[in-house]
């Protein structure tokens, strides 16, 4: 959860699955009103809202702050002080070195983001579900399906089975032979793709445990995967949020593969061992 030294409106999105239905009304109307929750009292939120105070309050500690005041004091920060030095707009007269740090300093951002509003819970829920799954097969569509191939790179190194493919009708394929002891993980910036939505509804049918690595927790993909992972990625002149939150999802990945290697220790060092030995062959 969030501290007043991370975002208040990344927190409230990354969260927003676990809301019950009261608490999803106020995540609504802070993510569409930040400026406006700044200079309201809790009083004016609730009575808007149509909710008592002390839910105002409990969803403030929900998210991490102590009450409201701490809340609005971190939500200023975010919406009122944006952080320039990493935010600068990239003007097209920038010198290449200029464009360059800004470039690599917005990557820093996403990072850190991102890890702030990691969920260590489901991180270890899914490193379980990797461990023990039969198969584990990663999806994603366009900038997303590179990083299921990244996923795949990584993980053929455990010894466990694993397996992903580029092609939209080979992932339905490959989605329709999974089985519930299996693991799909669907990567998706919006979490509202066609394709993954379609493979998504293969892998329910089957009955497939599923974990989802997006960037908007109010979207299809969350609302039926299993666990969610969350990027957060803002959009700048010259890239959009969904480059930007690939450097999100392949940190995820990096994440998750760590963590199972140390987990699965003899059977992960003999795979790597293994997979060393035979890379050789391709070297001079």
């Amino acid at each position: 959860m969030a501290n007043n030294n991370q975002h208040c409106l990344a927190s409230i999105r990354s969260n927003y699955g676990k809301f019950r239905d009261k608490e999803k009304l106020i995540a609504d109307y802070i993510l569409e009103n930040p400026q406006n929750i700044i200079h309201h009292t809790i009083n004016q939120v609730a009575e808007e809202l149509g909710v008592a105070e002390s839910t105002v309050f409990r969803f403030c500690q929900r998210i991490g702050f102590k009450g409201f005041q701490a809340m609005k004091i971190a939500l200023a920060a975010e919406v009122v002080t944006p952080m320039k030095d990493i935010h600068e707009k990239i003007d097209e007269d920038d010198s290449t070195g200029t464009v360059t740090e800004k470039v690599f300093r917005s990557n820093i951002k996403t990072i850190e983001d991102t890890l702030h509003i990691s969920d260590e819970a489901m991180i270890e829920k899914t490193v379980e579900a990797i461990i023990r799954a039969r198969k584990v097969e990663f999806f994603g569509s366009g900038g997303s399906a590179l990083v299921a191939m990244d996923g795949y790179h990584k993980f053929i190194r455990s010894g466990i089975h694993v397996n992903a493919t580029l092609d939209s009708h080979m992932q339905i394929m490959s989605a329709s032979q999974l089985k519930d002891e299996d693991l799909a993980i669907v990567i998706s910036h919006t979490g509202s793709t066609k394709d993954m939505l379609d493979v998504l509804q293969v892998l329910k049918e089957n009955e497939v445990m599923t974990v989802a690595i997006t960037n908007f927790a109010k979207s299809p993909l969350t609302e039926e995967a299993d666990i969610s992972l969350y990027t957060v990625a803002e959009e700048t002149d010259f890239r959009s949020e969904a480059l930007s939150s690939r450097i999100g999802q392949l940190s995820i990945i990096d994440a998750l593969y760590t963590n199972v290697m140390i987990a699965n220790k003899e059977v992960g060092k003999k795979a790597l061992q293994n997979m060393r030995s035979g890379i050789s062959l391709k070297r001079l």
